[in-house]
């Protein structure tokens, strides 16, 4: 049996998964200011996790923004592509894809798990992960009861600023004056649905569309979400995982087609030398 691990070091999470052909092991961990000790650490114990030692992993893919600094993988590849392939593999149907991170969101148009086109918004928190953490620790709300909370809301509170500091001082304002937390963080979530929408209606949207980041995991995001595409949003069974999964199902399908062509696909020298933590 081959086993190869895609490691993915995002902006708040860092995720690992190893497969074989099935997914044997997953790991999700936050991520510190020390991104080589930490890919470490959530290798060493995805390995523990799926009972394997590292040299039995075949091929090693890093993603992320922080790639670079897991010195140990044979090859690094971008997200997006990461991400296509790796929804592509839980939820085939979907052609347009939502990626709601820590740091920014992303847009992803995919055929067959390629990409073929996308945005992203990188330069301002609004629409991110960042910005729901901002706006649960003004209002006093733990971050993970946003979403439910927002479904009990009896409307959906105007929130106009696009700035995420502008924002964050209109709900306090609001809250001041009486407004309910619940229309308040429905309004929030009505606002980044509209700042995504906007942004991913500069592709040629085509359904099935799926959600992944931790904004898949926001019950009240999926919901507004719906409510502006006018159409189902997916969510695969664990959002956070998808570019890790599919970095290591891009090693695998480099190894296999290694195989096909008559060679034997080797580890990089470099990734050796730095797997000796592990022995």
């Amino acid at each position: 049996m081959a086993y190869y691990a895609g490691v993915d070091i995002g902006s708040t999470m860092t995720k690992v998964v190893i497969v074989s052909d099935r997914i044997e092991a997953s790991l999700i961990g936050p991520t510190g200011p020390e991104h080589r000790k930490l890919a470490n650490k959530v290798m060493e114990d995805a390995l523990n996790r799926a009972n394997l030692r590292f040299k039995d992993l075949s091929y090693i893919v890093a993603t992320g923004y922080g790639r670079i600094n897991v010195p140990f993988a044979d090859r690094q590849i971008t997200e997006i592509t990461c991400h296509a392939k790796g929804l592509h593999s839980l939820l085939p149907t979907v052609k347009t894809v939502v990626d709601v991170g820590g740091q920014d969101s992303k847009g992803i148009r995919i055929n067959d798990g390629k990409v073929v086109n996308f945005v992203m918004n990188d330069k301002c928190a609004a629409g991110t992960g960042r910005f729901l953490e901002i706006i649960a620790d003004s209002l006093g709300v733990p971050l993970q009861r946003l979403g439910e909370l927002s479904l009990t809301a009896e409307r959906a509170t105007p929130i106009s600023s696009t700035c995420t500091v502008f924002a964050e001082h209109e709900v306090i304002n609001q809250l001041a004056n009486g407004e309910p937390v619940a229309n308040l963080v429905a309004g929030v979530h009505e606002s980044i649905a509209t700042r995504i929408y906007s942004l991913v209606s500069k592709l040629q949207i085509e359904k099935d569309i799926a959600i992944t980041g931790g904004g898949a995991k926001n019950i009240g995001l999926v919901k507004a979400l719906e409510a502006k595409f006018g159409s189902p949003v997916l969510v695969p069974p664990e959002p956070l995982i998808t570019g890790a999964l599919g970095a290591a199902l891009l090693g695998k399908e480099k190894c296999e087609k290694a195989l096909r062509d008559g060679y034997t696909p080797t580890r990089s020298k470099e990734g050796l030398q730095e797997a000796k933590i592990f022995s």
